[in-house]
């Protein structure tokens, strides 16, 4: 375990105070389905589905038992419709082939929120987009939701992977509330991960702890990253693993 490592697990306090919340994102514009300009596009499509077999089968059938009984969401083939306010319809299109590929999968609908959560999966990068129900508009997020006891407010915790400029992996936690049909940031901070998303827990909903571990291996690792509300805005506290 490197010194740097240790100083950042073992520091008395990291300050993450955010006296309002800021907004997490414009509104997200999803990529839409496959262009094909030309017959040469199709004749590349055909190749690369001769050497990338189609997994969407398998993940659609997972998808389905998400969304059964669900009369506001339905998939047709690569198609993925959901209701928002004023009897309008949001159509979501995979895409995979090409340097845009991707494919949306349909999480769950949050009524804290009053959002729909859409897992979007590209080619070496995936994401949340929540679509808010009652605009339609839809916001990114890196993480999936993990709400507070009492429904206030969400936090995500994402491992993030080194970007070739550097060996270190860190994952951002982030606390939000929706305002005003908004997700809007309360808190953002970092720690230490070890390639896999980190484990939130709520104590309440002005407290919650994120845990990175590293199990595999003879030496395993392990970080623990506190945030506390104070007044109008939050800090942010590693704990001794």
């Amino acid at each position: 375990m490197t010194f740097r490592l240790i100083h950042l697990l073992f520091c008395l306090t990291i300050l993450a105070l955010l006296p309002r919340p800021s907004l997490a994102d414009d509104p997200w514009e999803p990529p839409s389905g496959c262009r094909l300009e030309g017959w040469s596009d199709v004749e590349s499509w055909r190749e690369w589905n001769r050497h990338t077999p189609a997994t969407d089968g398998g993940a659609w059938d997972e998808e389905r038992l998400r969304i059964a009984g669900n009369r506001e969401v339905w998939r047709w083939y690569d198609r993925l419709y959901i209701a928002v306010a004023g009897d309008k319809v949001l159509t979501l299109a995979d895409c995979p082939f090409g340097d845009d590929m991707h494919r949306y999968a349909y999480e769950r609908y949050d009524v804290a929120g009053g959002f729909h959560v859409v897992h979007v999966w590209r080619y070496e990068d995936h994401f949340y987009a929540v679509v808010m129900r009652d605009s339609g508009k839809i916001y990114t997020i890196p993480g999936l939701p993990v709400w507070s006891p009492g429904r206030t407010r969400f936090a995500y915790a994402v491992c993030i992977p080194p970007d070739g400029t550097t060996d270190d992996v860190t994952a951002e936690v982030a606390v939000m509330s929706i305002v005003d049909s908004k997700p809007q940031v309360e808190a953002r901070a970092s720690m230490p991960c070890f390639v896999d998303d980190c484990k939130l827990a709520w104590e309440d909903d002005a407290t919650v702890t994120s845990t990175c571990e590293e199990r595999d291996g003879t030496d395993p690792k392990r970080s623990v990253l506190r945030l506390d509300r104070q007044g109008d805005g939050w800090a942010a506290r590693t704990l001794k693993p």
